[in-house]
């Protein structure tokens, strides 16, 4: 099956974006993996689907998730980001905001004047319930009650219980602030933390080193994909778990291995509005293995 897609990425978190508006696109998770086998195929860490949207609904578009080992997610910042920029560059619409039904929530991406994207995420999560996170039997910071809990785990064989952060933005996130991210043992606890039995539906793992109340350092390891050069959702959930613990103020810089991000939230419901880049890099044909 031969297949035009789009070689897209925001802040270095890339996508091969793939236009399913005319032709409904019903590939199998194998077919997923090899189009983000970053040997066999084309690599990427998510890919995002363009789908029709809902006049009912009010939608301009619809938008799924597929991560690099095939499994659909609810939500990509970044991806939000190449979304708009890859339907408004392909002659989809001409409108500089849309509305974007993900597989839980609605978005509203914005194309700006200097060729960044703000993208407006919805109000964040924090009910443990519906991150979703299994709080039973834990007792929260004495000092953060109700905003971080202890996490116990193992890793490199030693027993470990930081206390997290957990967030929905649309996607799970637990938010772990360390003292320098080029330290923090992204790799060993990372994939622990994702496949924890806390987290029913496994989860985003950040690393925040606060430099200052306007500015972070992040790294994320992230569900079915591993450590990415920027997660769009993980920068809003280290953001706005650091405002709301009073280290940050309510527009913060965050720098990614990748590039750099603005979040902002008022707090309370609401909605968290990240701005950042979204870059084409190339357009091709793959031709992908029908007996995958």
């Amino acid at each position: 099956m031969k297949l035009p897609f789009t070689k897209m990425h925001g802040a270095g978190n890339d996508f091969v974006v793939l236009d399913a508006t005319r032709h409904r696109l019903d590939l199998s998770e194998a077919q997923y993996r090899f189009v983000a086998d970053r040997r066999f195929g084309i690599g990427a860490d998510q890919i995002l689907i363009v789908e029709p949207g809902d006049a009912a609904r009010g939608t301009d578009f619809t938008y799924r998730i597929i991560n690099a080992d095939g499994g659909e997610v609810e939500q990509c910042g970044n991806g939000a980001r190449c979304f708009a920029r890859f339907v408004h560059d392909a002659g989809l619409t001409d409108k500089p905001r849309i509305r974007v039904q993900t597989l839980k929530a609605i978005i509203e991406p914005e194309l700006q004047a200097d060729g960044r994207v703000t993208v407006d995420m919805g109000p964040p999560q924090f009910e443990p319930a519906l991150v979703p996170f299994n709080a039973e039997g834990l007792v929260a910071s004495p000092v953060h009650e109700g905003e971080v809990w202890p996490l116990a785990f193992t890793a490199t064989n030693t027993k470990q219980e930081p206390y997290v952060g957990v967030a929905s933005m649309g996607n799970p996130h637990v938010v772990l602030r360390v003292d320098d991210v080029d330290t923090a043992p992204v790799a060993t606890w990372g994939p622990v933390i994702e496949h924890h039995p806390r987290f029913p539906n496994r989860v985003n793992v950040g690393f925040m080193q606060v430099v200052s109340r306007g500015h972070i350092r992040l790294r994320v390891f992230e569900r079915g994909s591993g450590e990415t050069l920027a997660c769009g959702t993980g920068a809003c959930a280290a953001a706005i778990t650091g405002m709301r613990l009073g280290w940050l103020d309510s527009q913060v810089d965050v720098d990614t291995r990748g590039g750099r991000l603005s979040i902002a939230w008022a707090g309370g419901s609401s909605p968290v509005i990240m701005t950042g880049p979204a870059v084409k890099v190339f357009d091709g044909t793959i031709d992908i293995p029908d007996n995958i």
